[in-house]
């Protein structure tokens, strides 16, 4: 038997909301994390609905780069984006939530005791509590301040790899050091004629043993102190100019496509105008995943806290936890009455 089963009447806006629209947990961000949350929660036999901004779920992972091999997932060895994603989704798929894709949550309000309000562009979806999982909506990718960088943008300039297979035969250049910059020169390099990687840190971002395969792999890898300078070409990318920041040299390099992994923006904002308290560039959460709002937690790279791990697997133990206080809030709220 799923929570919730108790009839709810309440006025909205001048609207009264029954309990046939009203969830025990609501998941914001269909990615990984997101996926795994609505599984749990079905589990832990909460009624749930998920709330997707893309039309697909599987965040980041389906919509920068499903070709790519995920290597930090526990209990696989190495499995492409887009297969775990099917395997989320089924897994999250069993226990029936609702699902809304095409809908960005734009606002956020508390309206009473285990009564919380979410809009979107389409309309009002209400909950007793809320999980947080939006990492893909909440982060853009990074660009580089180089003349006319926007001009090659569709034309040879790559934020992320979404099928490696319009690299076939071509020459790349990947700027970056961190685990996306180093998987995806590995898997080009079979396919790209000839690849290379320049990082400007003198530490790399990226797990030490992917590190020690591209170096021992035919990439080329020019680093530490090496970044962008100039892209070369007319209607498309012809060429690249990196140079070293340290020395000063310049080296000009004959490439047909150049892909710019240096990290991810996040913008923040909205969730501060939710009243959630940002910390850094990520909603601050306690050890139980609770934010500083009644009912709404958070999991997934969007969190921040002392020692926080990026991996996919972290966000998933993260979202289990998330959901394990959100019912035990539910309960504290059904003992009470």
């Amino acid at each position: 038997m799923r929570f919730g089963i108790a009839v709810r009447v309440w006025y909205s806006r001048g609207a009264m909301v029954l309990q046939a629209e009203f969830y025990d947990i609501t998941v914001v961000g269909a990615g990984p994390v997101g996926l795994y949350a609505t599984y749990y929660a079905g589990l832990r036999e909460c009624r749930a609905k998920l709330i997707e901004t893309y039309p697909q779920v599987g965040g980041r992972l389906i919509s920068m780069y499903p070709e790519k091999e995920i290597f930090d997932v526990a209990g696989h060895r190495k499995i492409l984006a887009a297969e775990l994603v099917r395997e989320l989704a089924a897994q999250a798929m069993q226990y029936d939530p609702t699902v809304v894709l095409n809908e960005r949550v734009t606002g956020l309000r508390i309206l009473g005791e285990r009564i919380i309000e979410l809009a979107t562009p389409r309309g009002l979806h209400y909950t007793q509590t809320v999980i947080l999982t939006a990492g893909c909506g909440a982060f853009v990718p990074r660009k580089l301040d180089i003349p006319n960088l926007i001009d090659f943008e569709g034309h040879g300039i790559y934020y992320f790899l979404k099928s490696f297979e319009p690299l076939r035969g071509k020459r790349v250049l990947i700027v970056g050091g961190g685990n996306s910059a180093v998987d995806w020169a590995l898997s080009l390099d079979e396919i790209a004629s000839e690849v290379t990687l320049c990082h400007r840190m003198y530490k790399w971002q990226a797990h030490e043993a992917m590190v020690h395969q591209l170096l021992a792999s035919h990439v080329r890898v020019k680093y530490p102190y090496y970044t962008l300078k100039q892209v070369l070409g007319e209607d498309r990318v012809t060429g690249a100019v990196i140079w070293n920041e340290r020395s000063g040299l310049e080296e000009t390099i004959d490439v047909d496509a150049i892909v710019l992994s240096i990290g991810m923006l996040t913008n923040m904002e909205p969730f501060r105008d939710w009243g959630l308290s940002i910390v850094g560039s990520g909603i601050a959460v306690a050890p139980d995943m609770s934010t500083n709002l009644p009912g709404v937690f958070a999991a997934g790279d969007i969190v921040t806290y002392a020692g926080k791990v990026l991996l996919i697997t972290a966000g998933a133990g993260e979202a289990a936890t998330a959901v394990n206080t959100a019912k035990e809030y539910i309960l504290s709220g059904d003992l009470g009455r």
